[in-house]
This record gives C-alpha cells, sequence and structure tokens, in this order.
C-alpha cells in the first residue's frame, strides 16, 4: 500500500456554502429614483442593461466569495472600522470604454469617503480577508449601465445628484443569467459629525 492509495480512497469533502458579498453605500430612495432616470434614458440612446433602482450602490470593498461560516468574522472586522457620515455629491457622468459601463462618479472626493475606504482596505486584509483589485486607486462610483452597445452616445446633462450616508451595508450578490440581485446582510453605522 501507499499513502497516495488510502488518500485516493478517501471521499472528497463538500465544498462549503460561499456567499458573494461586498461593501458598500445604499443611496436614498430619492436618490436611487435620480439615478435609476439618468441611467434609462441614456440607455434608450446607448443601449445596454440598466442598473435597477433597487439596485444601484456604490461599491467599497469588493470581496467577492467566502465561506457562510466566516461572514461572522467578515461582519465583526467591519464593527471596528470606524467612519464619519458625509454629503457626497453625484455630478460626473462617464463610460469605461473597455468594459462598456455608463457611470456616475463626484467631482470632489469627500474626505471621509477616502478615510472609510482605507479604513476598510485595512481592516479586512488583517482579519484574513481579500479585496479584490485592493491594488487600483479607489474610484467612487455608481454603474449605471452595462454591456452599452453605443460607447459614442452622448452623455446626458448631469443634474448633481445628493447622496447623504450615515451607514455603509455589507451586500450579498446572487447572480443570474438577466442581472445580480442584491440583498443587505449587516449594517454599520457612521458616526455623526461631518455628514
Amino acid at each position: 500500500w501507499s499513502w497516495s492509495s488510502v488518500l485516493a480512497e478517501k471521499p472528497p469533502t463538500a465544498r462549503p456554502a460561499m456567499a458573494r458579498v461586498f461593501f458598500a453605500l445604499w443611496p436614498s430612495p430619492e436618490s436611487a429614483r435620480q439615478l435609476a432616470e439618468v441611467a434609462e434614458s441614456f440607455a434608450t440612446r446607448a443601449g445596454g442593461r440598466v442598473t435597477s433602482q433597487e439596485s444601484i450602490h456604490l461599491t467599497l470593498a469588493f470581496i467577492g466569495d467566502v465561506p457562510v461560516d466566516r461572514l461572522p468574522d467578515l461582519e465583526h472586522a467591519a464593527r471596528e472600522v470606524r467612519g464619519e457620515a458625509f454629503a457626497l455629491t453625484l455630478d460626473r457622468l462617464g463610460v469605461w470604454r473597455h468594459n462598456r459601463i455608463f457611470w456616475a462618479g463626484c467631482s470632489v472626493l469627500p474626505p471621509a469617503l477616502a478615510e472609510l475606504s482605507a479604513a476598510l482596505g485595512a481592516a479586512l486584509p488583517a482579519a484574513g480577508f481579500a479585496v479584490a483589485d485592493a491594488w487600483r486607486t479607489f474610484t467612487p462610483h455608481v454603474t449605471l449601465v452595462r454591456k452599452m452597445v453605443a460607447l459614442d452616445a452622448a452623455l446626458p446633462e448631469c443634474e448633481p445628484v445628493a447622496w447623504n450616508n450615515r451607514q455603509f451595508v455589507l451586500a450579498r450578490s446572487t447572480l443570474s443569467a438577466e442581472c445580480s440581485s442584491y440583498r443587505t446582510i449587516a449594517e454599520f453605522p457612521l458616526l455623526a459629525g461631518a455628514g
């Protein structure tokens, strides 16, 4: 006999249940409605898949697949993050041609948003969670349309959208053939003061 034959006979272990998760800011219903209207209007000219109003968000840190039994550890790590409430003004629209995305962003990055992103970027790896694309410079944006067809479509006029942030969330993403759906699984308050 050999160890390889013993190991070969061992039944395969079941893969743990996984959850696809990320940390994000979620807008008020009014801000989400405004952004959804911009998305719908642009998609009539450019084609593509519009982000549904209830799915509009700004990703702070994308984690990806995490074993479900590690979600409490992930939540605990985020509870250690301290940040201030802040106002965000989305006043820029753009297209990333390489991945056919129409997005909304801000011309002025609120310091509290940069600090929150950096704090998460430090706390999560310290707790054993990898942040996808951690090497990239944080570029806060809201994806409004995916898979655009007409990449040269004129951008609409941009009415600034005010977005007050008093919390961030841990959300779970469920993928389907048509779209992704999101469900908040934990909320984390931001401290009053700046927002």
